[in-house]
């Protein structure tokens, strides 16, 4: 026995979960959903793990828009992810990011901040002994320059906003199934149905693919797509000081080591250096990048960070774009039912908002209506023409 939905959304974490909820939202939609899920504890998901940023201060005009669209969503919940009359809380910290430019760095950075604020970020560039005096707490010799967003930039808590997602598609109708998927089947250029690990089975109008990285990547190959897609495991580590230096913006070092506020202490993360960030699956917190590149990186920009201690950490793999690091979405190029969105390299719980509606737009009204992410497709990964995102941690 089959079961019909109009359209079943493979991975439930924050981008199939926007997108369930633009597209059931669609006032062009009058169709069943099904969200598809294999853990819905999202113990080990960036959905729930991510550092839950919300920023502008990027190179690529895309995301620059997706930003900004990002924050006007978080900032106006109530208009969307209300149920019975309840605005879900996602505690949006706003204040901003701090980027940090070293001389050689100065020029693109000043001119990814031209192309910000022409777009309509509120993001401030400051010369270095502004720097001292706005940010006391930073050693400043380094730099010749720091970007911080006075508006619109912050974090929120990430498994908040995904737990908001997945209740307000549920109260419109969508069916949140906790499930995984073993098969596809298909008919010439048409997915016709999805097989489940259950013994379920789900006859489909059309499939979005949005799993994590090993998920999107083998269910693409499943229908003859291959796409840049590699497992990267990120650490993060919790940690106090006995010197707080209080309330920061989420803060972005030269070296790509960020920290920002949580609680009473802080949390810090970068991306391991590349002949020690494998394709993988693992979840084994590497404790060694803490003491090998974090915690330096810290003390030598933060004088109070130089006697800090690791209170927890934890980790979770983004679906890492290995092309250019920016996200691909799309329609397959052969398939007419099928779509995907995936590469986001650590940017999609802040890129969700912009990226369910751009696909609820895609299969509904059948082009980009709003913020036109074509660039984004698949196109520049056949044809292996890179957008690289030159503001990218």
């Amino acid at each position: 026995m089959s079961t019909y939905y109009d359209v079943v959304i493979v991975g439930g974490g924050v981008t199939g979960s926007s997108s369930a909820y633009f597209i059931q939202s669609h006032p062009g939609f009058n169709g069943r959903i099904a969200l598809i899920e294999k853990d819905t504890t999202f113990q080990h998901a960036p959905s729930a793990k991510s550092t839950g940023g919300i920023r502008q201060q990027f190179s690529t005009p895309e995301n620059i828009e997706m930003g900004l669209f990002g924050a006007h969503f978080i900032k106006h919940i109530e208009d969307y992810l209300s149920v019975n009359d309840e605005t879900p809380d996602v505690t949006f910290r706003e204040y901003g990011y701090l980027l940090i430019a070293t001389p050689e760095k100065r020029a693109l950075m000043d001119e990814n901040n031209r192309r910000q604020r022409e777009i309509g970020a509120d993001i401030v560039p400051y010369a270095s002994n502004e720097l001292k005096s706005e940010f006391p707490w930073l050693k400043t010799d380094r730099a010749s320059a720091g970007y911080h967003g006075v508006q619109n930039e912050g974090w929120v808590d990430p498994y908040s906003l995904l737990q908001a997602y997945r209740s307000k598609a549920r109260d419109l109708g969508v069916a949140l199934l906790n499930e995984e998927v073993v098969s596809i089947e298909r008919s010439g250029d048409h997915i016709t149905g999805i097989g489940l690990a259950s013994g379920n089975h789900l006859s489909a109008g059309l499939v979005i693919n949005t799993a994590g990285a090993s998920g999107v990547r083998d269910m693409a190959a499943a229908v003859g797509l291959s796409l840049p897609i590699e497992s990267r495991k990120r650490c993060t580590f919790a940690f106090d000081t006995k010197t707080n230096i209080g309330m920061t913006p989420l803060t972005i070092f030269p070296e790509g080591v960020t920290f920002r506020p949580e609680g009473s202490g802080y949390i810090t993360n970068a991306a391991a250096p590349s002949n020690r960030d494998p394709d993988t699956q693992d979840l084994e917190v590497d404790l060694e990048l803490f003491e090998e590149i974090n915690w330096p990186v810290l003390a030598s920009w933060v004088p109070a960070f130089e006697a800090i201690k690791i209170t927890s950490a934890w980790c979770c793999h983004y679906d890492v774009n290995v092309l250019d690091e920016n996200a691909i979405i799309d329609k397959h190029p052969s398939i007419n039912n099928y779509y995907f969105a995936t590469g986001f390299s650590g940017h999609g719980l802040q890129q969700s908002p912009a990226v369910g509606r751009a696909l609820s737009e895609l299969i509904i009204d059948g082009s980009y209506q709003t913020i036109d992410l074509s660039r984004m497709g698949l196109k520049r990964v056949l044809d292996n023409q890179p957008i690289m995102e030159t503001n990218c941690y």
